[in-house]
């Protein structure tokens, strides 16, 4: 692929600021190489899809060698990629290419823990308790008289016990070791000095090939409280033995350092789940992470009260660090909107998931594509995961042969797990696999795709202007041209003479405002100059139920009286 049709990227110091940012889950996006696994050479192959589509960035889930126990979050080497997905110069081809087209690189780096083939873990497996290899990872003796009890009782993100007990070299019992997540992920030590150099070198690789930033995993988990302490029943805050710990925060003061040491911007982005807004924004003053994800937004329901306390929360907690807010509707771990919007419950927890959850699709649907222009419009930067800009429902009806994820078998098959959201990208035809594959090429080699996304595909929808894909593409075209969208302020209006326990309204800048009725009835317009995008058609110039409009407005005058704050 050359340069042609590319575009510059944009150049300035603080592009991450207003990005908008695309997720690739490399095994899903597209398959180049025709064995029913998505991989770099696909990725190449839909570089100028993605350029279309107007995004600033994209971000790749982990695509380094790895046993995949968790969809690549079990890393074996970090300076490798693993030969389902390509090679190392294959990856270095994509972050040259992109940016051509005028697009950015974020990859994942996971450190709270690594594969339990690495060869780290390979070599504590084999040295003796109390040997230098296994001080990089949490091995302890058990309770009980014969170490026959865990030692300590901490419950799994995955469910389930965080110690797996190893056996020593005679065939007897030995040390257990801690993993927050599935056995085959062993937890690093992050108060070794071996773990830390080696993750600030993991960062200078990357960098060093052109990478613009690094998404951080479960970036609040790292550090433990070496004296192993049950979690008590009301943590106080930094206190917990496993999450937010305060020694994290010299962390990623020295990760910062390093992506400092660069020309150009090089971005740290945080995984950071916190209630606690304070101790959110901590992540983000000036030396330590430029952004964090914002789970609060994407795991409301569809209520214009909750997702305006949502909004006023995370704009307040990234006030006093003066670090724009990010916004985003799902990802790799999370059922997909337009499933989501359709249930009787629309919040998200990962807790509450479960198989034959009804949903309506057709309304799901119509609240998602609200919600992408409510996000686009808000201020800062914004995450899509891919697919979503298709309206792709979650496939809720995988077989039982098919499923992989970790959290749906240590649930004891009660959690139907996140394969759902994962299944690979329609392109093309009527059949599956959709032009995932190459013309030919069998179905994907893990997930099957539903016959019914023939309707689809980017193929169908990109010469259909009211299609979900032409509503993406018009909002990032707009969103890149709006000097007031993006990061800025934003301006709440009062909608009361719309129904304003359903709307909501707000201004960014003088001449751009984003109304959105949540409401079961169509409400009338404010005065405007022109509608600019609409998520569905307007009825006698009022907007219906579980639909957004961008509209155009005058600076001489307002269309809504402004409350006094």
């Amino acid at each position: 692929m050359g340069e042609q049709g590319g575009r510059a990227p944009r150049d300035d110091a603080a592009w991450w600021r207003g990005a908008v940012i695309y997720q690739v889950y490399v095994r899903s996006f597209a398959d180049g190489n025709g064995d029913g696994t998505g991989d770099l050479t696909g990725v190449r192959e839909h570089l100028e899809y993605l350029r279309d589509l107007g995004v600033d960035a994209i971000w790749f889930n982990p695509f380094y060698v790895s046993p995949l126990a968790d969809g690549g979050y079990d890393v074996a080497d970090y300076r490798a990629i693993d030969p389902a997905f390509g090679t190392l110069e294959q990856a270095e081809q994509v972050i040259r290419e992109a940016l051509a087209l005028g697009i950015r690189t974020i990859i994942d780096i996971v450190p709270n823990h690594v594969s339990d083939q690495h060869p780290w873990f390979q070599a504590a497996l084999a040295a003796a308790p109390g040997s230098p290899e296994r001080a990089r990872f949490w091995f302890r003796s058990g309770k009980g008289d014969a170490g026959e009890q865990m030692p300590t009782h901490w419950v799994s993100s995955f469910q389930g016990s965080t110690w797996t007990r190893t056996t020593n070299p005679d065939g007897t019992p030995g040390e257990w070791y801690l993993h927050l997540f599935t056995p085959e992920q062993p937890d690093l030590n992050w108060d070794h000095p071996d773990v830390r150099r080696e993750h600030e070198d993991i960062l200078r690789f990357w960098f060093d090939r052109g990478v613009a930033g690094v998404r951080i995993d479960s970036a609040a988990l790292l550090v433990k409280d070496p004296s192993l302490p049950e979690v008590p029943e009301y943590p106080v805050p930094g206190a917990h033995p496993h999450v937010d710990r305060d020694e994290l925060h010299d962390v990623y003061r020295a990760w910062r350092a390093v992506a400092d040491s660069y020309d150009g911007s090089r971005v740290l982005v945080g995984e950071v789940w916190l209630d606690d807004a304070e101790r959110f924004a901590r992540y983000l003053r000036p030396d330590e992470m430029h952004t964090a994800f914002n789970f609060d937004f994407m795991a409301r329901p569809w209520s214009a009260k909750e997702l305006r306390d949502s909004i006023d929360m995370t704009l307040a907690a990234h006030r006093p660090v003066g670090a724009p807010a990010t916004w985003v509707l799902s990802n790799h771990d999370v059922t997909r909107p337009v499933t989501r919007y359709g249930r009787a419950d629309s919040s998200f927890d990962f807790g509450s998931k479960r198989f034959g959850t009804p949903t309506d699709l057709a309304l799901g649907l119509r609240r998602a594509r609200a919600a992408a222009l409510l996000t686009a419009a808000l201020p800062g930067s914004l995450y899509v995961y891919q697919g979503d800009e298709l309206g792709l429902p979650e496939v809720e009806d995988l077989p039982a042969d098919a499923l992989q994820d970790p959290m749906h078998f240590r649930s004891g098959g009660v959690d139907p797990g996140r394969d759902g959201c994962r299944v690979p990208l329609p392109w093309s035809g009527s059949t599956p696999p959709f032009g995932f594959s190459p013309s030919g090429s069998t179905s994907p080699a893990w997930l099957p795709q539903p016959e019914s996304w023939a309707s689809l595909t980017v193929e169908a929808q990109a010469s259909e202007p009211t299609s979900t894909l032409s509503l993406y593409r018009a909002a990032f075209a707009l969103r890149r041209a709006e000097p007031d969208l993006g990061d800025g302020p934003m301006q709440w209006l009062d909608a009361r003479d719309l129904g304003d326990d359903a709307v909501l309204a707000f201004r960014r800048g003088p001449r751009f405002a984003c109304v959105v009725n949540l409401g079961p009835v169509a409400v009338d317009l404010p005065p405007h100059t022109a509608v600019l995008l609409a998520s569905g058609e307007l009825r006698d110039g009022r907007l219906p139920a579980d639909t957004a409009v961008w509209l155009r407005t005058t600076p001489a005058s307002p269309e809504f009286p402004v409350p006094s704050e």
